[in-house]
């Protein structure tokens, strides 16, 4: 049975991995507070990868938001010495890091985005997550590990945060329909994104884990861009919520947003593993609003 090191396990991404790994797996789930990947020493990271004896090593960890230095530590300083670890403590598995579609920046409108395309992120999350999938692209030209990024384009689905605009959207459209209130504010949804299924970025992690041969980066996403409001609305429309969604107040992400107006992957380098994203959009917004968000 393959075994499996899995960090992240509790986030909102790694509870859908474990659970779509858990019935061909051994897994090791080390929690935040038993091995904090920002704050580990290499030796002791080095030797739970050691002492795991995975098949695959998963990283499902990163965040959202902060300063610089703080996006750096998380996504590309972590992943540098997860790539240390493994080589050292596992030669023989495959690291799998779940990377961003930020790391691509703006692209032109109306085109999906291939695995190739330029890269010139916007921001220090953008470029952190870069970063992170350069060292690991470096590590693969040089024979020294087996891995693979997935590059998540935005993952919905149950479970996701306030920083998700989806999210936020969740959170208040249950207080409106509690309190009866006429609107909700939400920051601009212009923007047209690339919106998958949490479950079926967990299927692609499957998909990776298995292969017999990976390339160094794969696109993961639905193959189709919407715009936010559309699915703000379907998402009020799942609430029986009729009254107004206004587009007034301040976003966290908005200078991102702005500069991104079109995001869409093209997914036919991962559809060559077998893998292809199974769950409808209206179906995933429905499973949301349902789940509690």
């Amino acid at each position: 049975m393959t075994r499996i090191l899995l960090f992240g396990a509790s986030g909102f991404l790694g509870r859908h991995v474990r659970t779509a790994l858990a019935a061909d797996a051994t897994l090791t789930c080390p929690t935040r507070a038993e091995c904090d990947l920002v704050t580990v020493d290499l030796s002791d990271l080095t030797a739970l990868v050691r002492a795991s004896r995975p098949t695959a090593v998963i990283n499902c960890t990163g965040r959202m938001a902060g300063d610089d230095h703080q996006l750096l530590r998380a996504h590309t300083l972590v992943t540098a010495k997860l790539i240390e670890a493994v080589v050292a403590g596992a030669p023989g598995a495959r690291l799998v890091r779940l990377g961003s579609a930020g790391e691509y920046g703006p692209v032109p409108v109306g085109r999906a985005v291939a695995e190739g395309d330029p890269t010139e992120p916007v921001g220090g999350y953008g470029l952190s997550q870069l970063a992170a999938t350069r060292l690991v692209e470096l590590a693969i030209a040089a024979r020294r590990i087996d891995a693979v990024v997935l590059r998540v384009f935005n993952p919905i689905g149950s479970g996701m945060a306030d920083q998700n605009v989806l999210g936020r959207t969740v959170r208040l459209l249950r207080d409106a329909v509690r309190q009866d209130s006429p609107a909700i504010a939400l920051g601009s949804l212009d923007a047209w994104r690339d919106f998958v299924d949490v479950r079926d970025v967990a299927s692609a992690v499957q998909a990776a884990v298995g292969a017999p041969r990976v390339p160094p980066v794969l696109n993961v996403g639905s193959g189709n861009a919407v715009r936010i409001r559309y699915v703000v609305r379907l998402l009020a429309d799942a609430a029986g919520f009729t009254g107004a969604v206004n587009e007034t107040a301040p976003a966290s992400d908005a200078a991102r947003s702005a500069s991104v107006s079109w995001m869409c992957a093209d997914i036919s380098a991962s559809r060559k593993l077998g893998w292809a994203p199974r769950h409808t959009l209206a179906g995933t917004v429905k499973a949301i609003w349902v789940d509690g968000g």
